[in-house]
């Protein structure tokens, strides 16, 4: 006999499901040309980032943080500095970058670069970024 499985309420919905249209756009300006957009999701110990980089796109300097960090590529290709090495990453590729390692610095193809990138323990500067986004959308 099949156990019967009663609908969540809405409270119990809205504790567990975010829709990705309701969490506020982030524009993160980059150092070099383009920019990148993101729409950040942040729980206890990790954050969550869904991003959208420009076609063309330069990233000229490469960056670290205490964070690990899993980047999946859901769409586009670029030429990427990972470990002082260049890469070439695209579409289906997943990107592990352990605490500290120096990534980030190259080109986004004529295609943009679509992904997620998950990290944890949370990345602060993120938070506040989400929390200022939320900020200005109430006001």
């Amino acid at each position: 006999m099949e156990k019967e499985v009663p609908y969540a309420t809405q409270e119990e919905y809205d504790k567990h499901i975010i829709h990705l249209r309701d969490v506020p756009t982030i524009s993160l300006p980059l150092q070099g040309t383009g920019h990148v957009e993101s729409r950040i999701v942040s729980v206890g110990k990790m954050t969550v980032s869904f991003f959208r980089n420009e076609p063309g796109s330069i990233l000229p300097v490469t960056h670290h943080h205490e964070n690990e960090q899993i980047m999946i590529v859901t769409e586009g290709a670029a030429e990427l500095e990972i470990d002082g090495k260049m890469h070439h990453i695209e579409k289906g590729d997943v990107l592990i970058y352990p605490p500290n390692m120096e990534h980030g610095a190259g080109t986004v193809s004529d295609l943009g670069l679509v992904g997620i990138d998950i990290f944890t323990p949370p990345r602060q500067d993120l938070v506040a970024k989400l929390e200022e986004a939320k900020k200005s959308q109430k006001s």
